[in-house]
């Protein structure tokens, strides 16, 4: 269902603030919490029904991280995109990767694959750590 057919219910706009408000990926859980310590009651199965729903939208990127949790972030870009992500803080890059879409689009004509969609997140350690 797309976006604008969503409804914009409180518990979805207090998800988004907590997003609009953080700059890296965060974690259902992490998003939970920060909406309890603000009062909101919002459930967490709530909170990952939006993020879920978000995601389906493209309102939000989504990436797994070595611990296979989900995390979330809204997109700064409208546009197909990657993300460099810091192992020890989270920070995110978002990074272009025109040669990616080529090798992806080559790879998947190679061996009969249409319609190819793909993920690509690099992971590595910024010069914080």
């Amino acid at each position: 269902m797309p976006e604008t057919e969503r409804r914009a219910t409180k518990q979805r706009r207090a998800v988004e603030q907590v997003l609009r408000e953080t700059d890296d990926f965060i974690s259902a859980q992490a998003l939970h919490s920060r909406l309890r310590a603000q009062g909101d009651t919002v459930g967490l199965a709530t909170v990952y029904r939006t993020l879920n729903a978000m995601a389906e939208d493209g309102r939000v990127d989504m990436l797994r991280v070595d611990d296979g949790e989900a995390r979330y972030r809204l997109c700064a870009s409208d546009e197909h995109h990657h993300h460099l992500v810091c192992r020890e803080c989270g920070r995110t890059v978002e990074i272009e990767g025109p040669a990616v879409e080529s090798w992806a689009d080559s790879v998947a004509a190679e061996n009969g694959f249409r319609d190819v969609s793909h993920t690509l997140e690099v992971f590595g350690t910024c010069v914080r750590h």
